[in-house]
């Protein structure tokens, strides 16, 4: 705990048997509560080896959700852990595990409720090895959503973030869908609701266990990007409504 707040990592798992275990063995155990790991019916050894690693809090998906479908799982369990923070932190060692206690720190003092780390806060993401295609579709997509969302952010497309509790209690999450858009969708809401977003400069690595999409499902990703940030555009103004921006239900 920090200021006596509950910290729970949640690690959305896909086939992770190769980076499971170093993803693991560097989150920082002295400040971190609990950690959930949630496998989406992977066709590895994933579930076998959360459980030699002693993960407390294994669910394993009886089929293939996906991503967003995933995550779902996921802080479903934390907050009913009572989790007062919540990171996720992809398995796949692409983000560094050693930034949680910065980012935690952020939220537990009080500053930020919700914290990314950011992979184009200095140069992180070509040093890494960021394809150069995917960097380009990351500057156009995150300045169209710029403009679109009226915020600042320098990028909408990292999988690392840091949560306060009420965060994930006030966002209405579980409408959003369950490809890989579902981390976007989380964005544009919690812009919507009017909570600051703090970002930390993150380096990441791009290398053959890490997982990546292909080209295919980038472009499904870029479109369905735009129409979020249109989506939350035309509900600001009053023109539509969408599910993902109504209130979320009281359970």
């Amino acid at each position: 705990m920090i200021k006596n707040k509950k910290i729970v990592v949640v690690l959305p798992a896909y086939n992770a048997e190769k980076t499971l275990e170093q993803t693991y063995n560097e989150v920082p155990l002295d400040i971190v509560d609990d950690i959930v790991l949630v496998d989406d019916y992977s066709l590895d050894n994933t579930y076998e080896l959360a459980k030699e690693l002693n993960i407390k809090h294994i669910i394993k998906h009886d089929k293939n959700l996906g991503y967003g479908g995933n995550q779902k799982s996921c802080y479903n369990k934390a907050l009913s852990l009572n989790a007062d923070i919540i990171i996720m932190l992809h398995p796949d060692y692409q983000y560094t595990p050693k930034l949680i206690h910065s980012m935690v720190y952020l939220i537990a003092n009080g500053v930020y409720k919700v914290v990314l780390g950011s992979r184009i806060l200095g140069d992180g993401a070509m040093k890494g090895g960021m394809p150069v295609y995917k960097y380009i579709a990351n500057r156009f997509l995150t300045l169209s959503q710029n403009l679109l969302m009226w915020q600042k952010l320098s990028e909408y497309h990292t999988g690392y973030r840091a949560f306060s509790r009420d965060v994930l209690e006030n966002i209405n999450y579980k409408a959003n869908s369950n490809d890989f858009v579902f981390d976007n969708q989380m964005l544009a809401q919690i812009c919507f609701q009017g909570y600051e977003i703090a970002e930390i400069s993150c380096p990441t690595k791009y290398f053959k266990e890490a997982s990546s999409i292909n080209l295919k499902r980038s472009i499904k990703y870029g479109f369905g990007v735009l129409n979020t940030s249109f989506s939350y555009l035309f509900q600001k103004i009053g023109l539509f409504k969408y599910d993902i921006f109504r209130e979320k239900e009281s359970s």
